[in-house]
């Protein structure tokens, strides 16, 4: 991950609280048990958020989009995890102390949907990425603010999710229904959630067959692999483990065997337990995915992660607002 993607899931970490979730209307969920006391976000933890905020604002292109400081230029996909960054400190389209923001973000979003309903701004890589997490802002946006034009867009963004399921019933990095990854799966299924919860139809049997897939990639250590078919998923890591224990909460599975043995595994690495696996690849993809599946497990798994990773994340942040 580079600065800007670290960076946006820093603030987006550190402020699951500002509104209750991810984004200003989060998946609601309603079955969730998550136990919030109310003291978890800090006057620094405040100003980490505010920091990060600012930093992403100060590099936002004139079109509206955010493009990764490694040199990879504009993608939708790290333009709509800022966006939904701003959103969850309260900001919406033309609201806000960031609502200028959003709404160019939005703007170059919907100029980039294709009549295929895939979300892209011409990157030949990982293009379901950007897809998924493009989806899930829009599917923020129209459940706070029922534009047409953005319902519209994000109908079609759906169907193309839907088309492009494999036969596992997983996601892969091109929008085309052949191999399956947990990583490209989650950004799917949240995005599923988020349009299904602001209205939007998305099919049963499309979410029946993600789970069946996410379970397939769950290992007997309660860890998951990479991929589920012909071996080639290795084995358990904090990160992968991390977005298939978020994959069941968000496909509606809240409880049970699957679930726990997922939690348990991924709190071996919770930050100051002295576990190195978190350190390894994908850091912050992994604690982005983490603090959420600890949110939504509630109780003692979020009163003992939130305060861990915030005060990790917080010292990690440059006094400029992105990551070290």
């Amino acid at each position: 991950m580079k600065l800007m993607q670290n960076t946006m899931m820093i603030a987006a970490a550190l402020g699951m609280l500002s509104t209750g979730g991810l984004a200003a209307d989060p998946p609601k969920l309603a079955e969730r048990p998550a136990q919030v006391r109310g003291d978890e976000l800090t006057a620094e933890s405040r100003e980490a958020v505010e920091r990060g905020l600012a930093w992403l604002a100060a590099n936002q292109k004139a079109d509206g989009s955010l493009g990764d400081t490694g040199g990879y230029g504009a993608q939708t996909g790290i333009t709509a995890m800022g966006a939904l960054a701003w959103m969850s400190a309260g900001n919406l389209p033309e609201r806000g102390k960031y609502g200028v923001n959003v709404q160019k973000a939005l703007e170059f979003i919907l100029a980039s949907t294709q009549e295929s309903g895939l979300i892209s701004a011409g990157q030949l890589t990982g293009e379901m990425y950007s897809h998924g997490f493009a989806t899930l802002f829009l599917a923020e946006v129209y459940g706070m603010t029922g534009d047409e034009e953005v319902k519209e867009k994000l109908q079609r963004a759906v169907r193309l999710i839907q088309r492009c399921q494999n036969d596992e019933g997983g996601w892969r990095y091109q929008p085309a229904p052949l191999e399956a990854d947990i990583s490209a799966t989650i950004c799917q299924v949240m995005a599923l959630r988020a349009a299904r919860d602001a209205g939007i139809k998305v099919e049963k049997a499309v979410i029946d067959r993600a789970i069946k897939y996410v379970l397939r990639c769950q290992n007997a250590d309660g860890g998951f692999s990479y991929m589920a078919s012909q071996g080639g998923g290795g084995g358990s890591g904090f990160a992968r483990s991390a977005a298939g224990v978020a994959a069941l909460y968000y496909a509606g599975v809240f409880e049970g065997n699957n679930v726990e043995r997922g939690l348990t595994y991924i709190r071996q690495f919770q930050p100051n337990k002295g576990m190195a696996g978190a350190e390894g690849g994908h850091y912050f993809y992994g604690q982005y995915y983490a603090v959420q599946a600890m949110f939504l497990a509630g109780d003692k798994h979020w009163a003992d992660w939130f305060p861990a990773i915030r005060d990790e994340l917080i010292t990690r942040q440059k006094t400029s607002g992105g990551e070290h």
